[in-house]
């Protein structure tokens, strides 16, 4: 709560936390995990196409470390990201989220004013509560990207108990 917080502080355009730090929460409070597995980065999202100049998202990292020092912040708008993903460009965030390759890791939230949490998630809550790791419309069209990703992140060996949709290599059809 005190990383969402934080971010709260900053007040930007439609904002949230998502990627792994919603994902791994819930995957270790699923494994009955006493401990949180480390993130990478916490992914802080916004959109804002009005700047998209990569400098004020570094300022707002830099916030962040000021709030919460020592976080693996990441702060990125979404108005720009279409770009190096090759995609049409984004409406808003959770627009850009409905493009991300794995619908368990599509889900941010984001706190209002008055501290009510929002959850937003384009493909639902279902996989990641069934520790499901399957493709997103986006994860089928780079499906090898989304093959990579799943072995060089090691998230079956992190999450054993999951029970996995992925696409197999040798076949079109989910593999569980």
């Amino acid at each position: 709560m005190d990383v969402i917080a934080a971010a709260r502080m900053l007040d930007l355009p439609d904002w949230a936390i998502g990627a792994g730090f919603v994902r791994n929460f819930v995957w270790d409070h699923l494994h009955d995990r006493a401990e949180q597995t480390p993130l990478n980065d916490i992914d802080v999202l916004y959109f804002d196409p009005a700047d998209v100049s990569r400098a004020t998202e570094d300022a707002a990292e830099q916030a962040l470390l000021r709030i919460m020092p020592g976080q693996p912040w990441s702060v990125r708008n979404q108005a720009r990201m279409h770009v190096g993903n090759g995609d049409p460009p984004y409406r808003c965030t959770s627009d850009a989220m409905s493009n991300w390759l794995e619908t368990a890791t599509a889900i941010g939230v984001r706190q209002s004013a008055e501290g009510q949490l929002h959850l937003l998630a384009p493909h639902g809550t279902a996989d990641l509560f069934a520790l499901r790791l399957a493709p997103t419309a986006a994860g089928l069209v780079k499906r090898q990207i989304f093959l990579s990703r799943i072995r060089s992140k090691g998230w079956l060996d992190t999450w054993p108990c999951q029970k996995l949709a992925v696409m197999d290599d040798a076949a079109a059809s989910p593999r569980r």
